[in-house]
């Protein structure tokens, strides 16, 4: 009698799906007529999993290392559908590819394939289908959602200040915070505060939990307050990440009463603007400013920022809290102020400057991001068959310098198209300008701060070669 292993697998979508202990019965009753022996720990399974990629199924990749061991310890997968294993066809033929090469069989109890080139055929066709069924269900899960969104109708559980009557947001007693979250941040009052003040005064998210500065960003950044609704149309609907000025937002009028005006509305957003452009994303402004670099001085090794470690010097954070990083990058403050100073009067006298793109600078017919998108996913591949151990050592590292290669030429590419479009004269003036702030001595280190992070992105600092890059943005 052979071994066999099952695999047992349901997702979210389970209106077509047999439950876990359905699946595993027809899979005994299979091995049991067909002289196969399926052992309680060679029973994988995964629930409430898409089969659209293998890197979020945890007991498939566990299969899969068993089956790849030297001795491995079964002789077939045994699915109930194709569809089980995998819905992304590419992934299948590499994965059923790997397990062939050990002798093991993934066989399909409801499936029967006959062995032969003819058989291989029709379960290349299975597997097709299956994956078009995967990109139809999102398709239309998709253009049902957009449908809604467009007539602005709520689509989600409301926001603070809201309640959701039928299909409506209704204003509730908690309005009255949100116009005054408002009017807070416009007054200068750091995101931090103003979440201590209006938990301290019981105002909670809908969840119960106290107030965050992610909570408070994100409802400056909802246009719901004014009366719109906002959704994705790009790929990523369901992701739950707030990146606010993607492309793909669908903003439209909805049936809601608003509570910001429109006018409060555009100064707050106006601030968050400038805001976003002087800090990067984790950095807090309401800390007071200790001198001029702070947060924009980054390490060589491991690009992380440099802090103040002692009352003169600084060194790398992540080397200070022992990760990741292992070589130094202590160095005087006053000798880096100095040393970016006088790079600063030379990129003005020669008028060249290292100027990073930003998205909005980007050429309208060439994607640079999704170019470079392209080329790490290839490079993601490459990593994944020398694992699987379809490439060799050498053909992997042969493959990795060739994609590293062209994403190096694509940004090249990128940083000489956002250059042309920009006035390097003028641009040199503001440098001058913000040199004219950071030489006197009269100025506060938050406004020599704030003055740099108008012009700079980061200041890079290699401490083995001593050479410090300065990299520009207008």
């Amino acid at each position: 009698m052979k071994t066999a292993a099952a695999y047992i697998r349901v997702s979210d979508e389970r209106q077509d799906e047999y439950s876990p202990d359905s699946q595993l019965k027809l899979i005994n009753e299979y091995a049991k007529k067909n002289g196969y022996y399926v052992p309680q720990e060679y029973i994988f399974y995964d629930d409430g999993i898409s089969a659209k990629t293998a890197k979020k199924r945890p007991e498939f990749n566990r299969m899969i290392a068993l089956a790849k061991e030297k001795n491995n310890p079964f002789e077939a997968i045994l699915v109930w559908k194709f569809s089980r294993f995998a819905r992304n066809q590419e992934e299948s033929i590499v994965y059923k590819n790997i397990l062939r090469k050990k002798g093991v069989q993934v066989i399909s109890i409801s499936e029967p394939i006959i062995d032969s080139p003819f058989g291989e055929l029709i379960e290349r066709i299975i597997e097709w289908m299956d994956e078009y069924y995967l990109i139809n269900l999102s398709t239309e899960v998709k253009r049902g959602m957009l449908e809604k969104a467009s007539r602005g109708e709520a689509m989600c559980a409301p926001a603070i200040g809201y309640d959701l009557v039928g299909k409506k947001y209704v204003p509730n007693s908690r309005a009255d915070y949100v116009k005054q979250i408002f009017k807070d941040y416009l007054n200068g009052i750091p995101m931090r505060q103003i979440a201590i003040k209006y938990s301290d005064a019981g105002l909670t998210t809908r969840k119960g939990n106290p107030l965050e500065v992610r909570t408070i960003q994100y409802m400056l950044y909802n246009p719901v307050y004014i009366g719109k609704i906002r959704w994705s149309t790009g790929d990523n609907i369901f992701s739950k990440s707030r990146n606010f000025d993607d492309p793909n937002i669908l903003t439209v009028d909805g049936e809601h009463e608003p509570i910001i005006d429109t006018d409060t509305w555009n100064a707050v957003q106006n601030k968050l603007k400038k805001q976003k452009e002087m800090y990067g994303k984790y950095q807090r402004t309401e800390q007071p400013c200790e001198w001029m670099l702070k947060g924009l001085l980054r390490c060589g090794n491991c690009g992380s920022t440099l802090v103040k470690s002692q009352t003169n010097y600084v060194q790398c954070h992540r080397y200070n809290k022992g990760r990741d990083c292992t070589v130094s990058h202590c160095i005087n403050i006053k000798k880096v102020d100095e040393t970016v100073v006088a790079a600063l009067q030379d990129c003005v006298k020669n008028c060249r400057f290292n100027i990073e793109p930003r998205e909005e600078q980007q050429s309208v017919t060439t994607d640079y991001a999704a170019m470079i998108k392209r080329e790490q996913t290839k490079l993601d591949r490459a990593k994944e068959a020398y694992l699987a151990g379809i490439d060799t050592v050498d053909e992997y590292k042969a493959n990795k310098a060739d994609i590293t290669k062209a994403i190096a030429a694509i940004e090249k590419q990128r940083s000489e198209t956002v250059a042309k479009k920009i006035d390097i004269k003028e641009f040199s003036k503001k440098v001058e300008e913000v040199l004219s702030i950071v030489t006197d001595s009269a100025q506060s280190t938050d406004a020599k701060n704030k003055a740099l992070r108008s012009i700079l992105s980061k200041v890079v600092f290699c401490k083995p070669s001593g050479t410090f890059s300065l990299f520009f943005y207008t």
